[in-house]
């Protein structure tokens, strides 16, 4: 049993900054993209979260209020969160649940509260990492967002230094006239230049939805990590 007193990101899904910041992805999946009428990476509480369990199966309970470190952030209110997870063999599978407010910025349309229910898994073997989140629930009052992901991570021995991943999304924000129905796929590397130096590539295409044309981007980025 544990105990966490102080400031910390919400306990629902994948939320480790293991599971979203070093993988070889380099944006976060739509359903956890605050502008995307889902759930936030970004979501931190202040408050006080209680662990109790064994290490193949625990659940994790956060009372606090939202203080988040991202452009949209929640309005003040009373935060519930609430995980329970269980590793079997190669996989670990979890179910989660939040109750919170919507985004500030959404105040003058956003009536009601936020609440999401969501199921994840991952399996790891040899290398491969298979790993996926599906949440249903509302952003607000009226809506209803559900969707998901599932990714690839593969490093094998003969690949050096290279992980190659590849993610294929859905969301579906139902809203009446104000809908929308994005789908994103993306294949890239992450690839370790040196002990320090590590380089990431993502190609991410969009098909058409909502009246716009499909998109393609490539996303580049450096890490420089520095350890004593």
């Amino acid at each position: 049993m544990g105990t966490r007193i102080g400031r910390y990101r919400a306990p629902f899904g994948l939320y480790n900054r293991s599971d979203h910041a070093y993988t070889g992805f380099l944006r976060a999946p739509l359903i956890r993209y605050g502008g995307y009428w889902g759930l936030s990476n970004n979501f931190l509480e202040t408050g006080a979260s209680v662990v109790a369990g064994t290490p193949r199966l625990f659940g994790e309970i956060s009372l606090g209020i939202p203080q988040d470190e991202d452009d949209l952030h929640r309005a003040r209110g009373f935060d519930r969160v609430g995980r329970v997870q269980a590793t079997v063999g190669d996989v670990i599978v979890g179910a989660s649940y939040i109750h919170t407010q919507p985004f500030e910025e959404q105040a003058f349309f956003a009536h009601g509260d936020t609440e999401f229910a969501g199921v994840d898994a991952r399996w790891m073997r040899g290398g491969v990492q298979l790993r996926g989140e599906w949440i249903n629930g509302h952003p607000f009052d009226g809506t209803r967002t559900f969707g998901g992901y599932a990714d690839v991570m593969v490093h094998r021995q003969f690949m050096g230094p290279i992980t190659a991943v590849l993610r294929a999304e859905r969301l579906d924000y139902e809203a009446g006239p104000f809908s929308s129905f994005p789908r994103r796929y993306t294949a890239g590397a992450k690839v370790r230049l040196s002990s320090l130096l590590t380089a990431h590539v993502n190609v991410l295409h969009e098909p058409p939805y909502d009246d716009e044309g499909a998109e393609t981007a490539l996303d580049v980025a450096l890490t420089f990590s520095f350890r004593r």
